[in-house]
């Protein structure tokens, strides 16, 4: 048996997200005195390839397809679940990001395996269970799942696992498995990336507003912060609704979920879509003028004031910081 890594590619480069899942899938296969296999499919270099076994693979798997240069949801999903039978892997691991989401259960099925989204933690293994930690209710509880079958899926929230260099050396092997027609039902065209911003999903660091701002005019001061920040900029659904802000910054129950280690709400009351979107952040500052804004509820630091004056108070400190360091 062995543990499989799905390692997803955005234009022939891995996210931090899919050395976490990796680093994460190499803790699993040694709990299960295993190898670990990572499969990539698309247009990679060797080099980039090299970087799964950096962080744990012991041999990886190169999937060259011109029909799958383009993300395909159940193409992916037949690849993936065809390298798990022909390596003998009975756990499948996944980043849950976005085409994560649509694989777990696709493999799932076609692997007769009992799947898991949303993971958070390693399986615990105690007591001959499997059980793992996920989130539940749009993030605002955790739950805890036993798997029973003997094959399964895990797809790992970003920001969740430390990234843990664990230096192998993997033999890449090209990898071919024939395409069915059936699995192109349905095409993805064309994929348009922002390359000038940091991905929110993948973001360590979110600065987000909302209608507290008053206006799309006042946005400098919260991409001013995200810079020094080295973070990304978010949005609440109000300000996206209204045209302040581009419906890609939305974040919440209707928009993009993110786990950051730090998010900073400015001018957001907290309403519930929003909070389900990111109560998985692992340490939530607000500041709001409104001491009764339900998001001080929740948050871990609350600044009760204007945020015109107390971000660009913020900003010049850290700049002081940084002058000094």
């Amino acid at each position: 048996m062995s543990v499989l890594i799905y390692a997803e590619n955005a234009d022939g480069k891995f996210k931090k997200s899919i050395f976490e899942a990796v680093s994460y899938a190499r803790a699993i296969a040694d709990q299960n005195n295993t190898n670990l296999v990572a499969v990539s499919i698309g247009d990679v270099s060797a080099g980039e390839l090299a970087l799964l076994a950096k962080y744990g693979a012991d041999k990886i798997l190169n999937v060259a397809n011109a029909q799958l240069k383009n993300f395909v949801n159940q193409a992916y999903a037949s690849v993936i679940a065809e390298a798990a039978k022909k390596q003998d892997a009975n756990i499948v691991v996944l980043s849950n990001s976005f085409s994560g989401r649509g694989l777990a259960p696709r493999i799932a099925v076609k692997l007769e395996a009992a799947v898991v989204d949303g993971a958070v933690a390693l399986p615990d293994v105690a007591g001959g269970k499997f059980t793992v930690k996920k989130t539940a209710f749009s993030g605002k509880a955790f739950a805890i799942v036993e798997l029973t079958s003997a094959n399964k899926v895990i797809a790992l929230i970003p920001n969740s696992y430390k990234v843990v260099e664990a230096n192998k050396t993997a033999q890449i092997e090209d990898f071919s498995v024939e395409t069915k027609t059936s699995d192109f039902k349905a095409m993805l065209k064309e994929i348009v990336r922002s390359t000038d911003k940091i991905s929110l999903p993948d973001a360590e660091i979110v600065v987000s507003g909302g209608r507290g701002l008053k206006g799309p005019e006042n946005w400098g001061m919260v991409e001013e912060l995200a810079g020094l920040l080295g973070a990304a900029t978010a949005c609440s659904k109000p300000v996206s609704d209204s045209g302040w802000r581009p419906h890609s910054e939305h974040v919440g129950q209707t928009g993009i979920a993110v786990s950051p280690n730090l998010y900073i709400a400015i001018g957001i009351s907290g309403a519930i879509q929003h909070l389900a979107g990111v109560s998985s952040s692992k340490v939530i500052v607000v500041i709001n003028k409104d001491p009764e804004a339900p998001f001080f509820k929740v948050a871990d630091y609350g600044i009760v004031g204007d945020a015109f004056e107390v971000v660009p108070q913020l900003i010049a400190a850290i700049k002081e910081y940084k002058a000094s360091a």
